[in-house]
């Protein structure tokens, strides 16, 4: 393989990737294989959610198949739920996504992965207790009473009550709708149920850090099953507020792009991630914190780029979820594509 091109599948360049193979290319398969794969790489690491699964259905590989499970359906109906049946696909993407920006020493795009890990934490939290990870289509079947109601005994400020109310009828109508609930909504969800984890009859006052709303008058079916299990929901919602809440979700606000200024450097994503760390490994009053529980799982890797991000998405999930391999698959089969395209060349 020519040095250059190898260099750049090792930096995970995919987009110069293309670049050569679309000149080089023409008439040879492999090397349009190549290219074809490499567009779906460059596409992958942008988080395009919207379009994975499009992406994948182009290709008959293992990958494909991981990349649907991490996909937000198109359709309201559709029976492959992909995220909405479960976020660990999609976790262990994003994670993947942020070592290798890390790689490329992209330092915004760290900074914007980091934030995009946030946004369904709670929800993530929640996937032990719903089932599902916040699907609409089961919504119902999920909550009840004062959810998504107007009632004046339910905490949920104007925002979550909206999105309340649209998580349980967004599947009900066409794709426009669907499509609306997904965009504007579906990434509240999980700060909207965060609400009716931490209540009263769980957690009282004092034993735990203030991250936000909590609910005196909780619904029944927010306090089903046994206190253990409530307290330990409770605990993992709130480090997933604390996340929220943090240094390095900040830098996000503070990086406007386009402006020519406030890309932030190494030094102070380094900085910034070690104030967070910190801060969610400080301990709680009543020593629940997820991140200090012997049995805290992780499937971390030595090189992590945030050390302990993995630690923290698995300790909010209750489960282990590390960075996954699909961006790195899909550049072994590149290197395979362009050594057979090579071959096929000589002979």
């Amino acid at each position: 393989m020519d040095a250059s091109l190898a260099s750049l599948l090792r930096g995970h360049w995919y987009d110069a990737v293309v670049a050569v193979l679309h000149d080089q290319g023409s008439g040879n398969p492999h090397l349009q294989q190549a290219e074809r794969l490499a567009v779906a790489a460059k596409r992958i690491l942008d988080l395009d959610a919207e379009d994975f699964g499009q992406i994948g259905s182009a290709f008959d590989s293992g990958w494909a198949r991981s990349l649907e499970e991490a996909s937000f359906p198109l359709e309201p109906r559709d029976p492959q739920r992909g995220a909405l049946a479960s976020l660990d696909g999609l976790y262990g993407l994003m994670l993947e996504v942020l070592e290798l920006r890390a790689w490329r020493h992209e330092p915004l795009q760290v900074v914007v992965t980091a934030h995009l890990i946030g946004e369904y934490l709670p929800q993530l939290a929640w996937q032990t207790r719903l089932g599902h990870g916040g699907d609409p289509l089961r919504m119902r079947e999920s909550v009840g009473e004062r959810w998504g109601t107007a009632s004046t005994e339910c905490p949920h400020p104007s925002t979550a009550r909206a999105t309340a109310k649209r998580s349980l009828n967004a599947c009900d109508g066409d794709v426009v709708g669907y499509t609306a609930y997904l965009d504007k909504f579906h990434s509240r969800l999980g700060n909207a149920l965060a609400v009716c984890a931490m209540n009263h009859e769980t957690v009282t006052a004092g034993e735990r850090p203030d991250v936000g709303t909590t609910c005196p008058t909780p619904c029944a079916w927010a306090v089903r099953g046994e206190l253990p299990e409530r307290r330990d929901l409770d605990a993992r919602v709130r480090l997933a507020l604390t996340y929220q809440d943090s240094a390095i979700v900040a830098l996000r606000h503070h990086a406007p792009v386009g402006h020519f200024f406030g890309v932030p450097s190494n030094s102070e994503i380094a900085d910034a991630w070690l104030a967070t760390w910190e801060r969610l490994n400080a301990p709680w009053p009543d020593g629940s914190n997820p991140l200090h529980a012997q049995a805290t799982p992780d499937r971390s890797e030595p090189t992590e780029a945030l050390p302990g991000m993995s630690r923290l998405v698995s300790a909010v999930a209750g489960r282990p979820i590390g960075p996954g391999r699909i961006v790195r698959t899909i550049g072994d089969q590149i290197s395979a594509e362009i050594d057979a395209g090579l071959l096929l060349g000589r002979g």
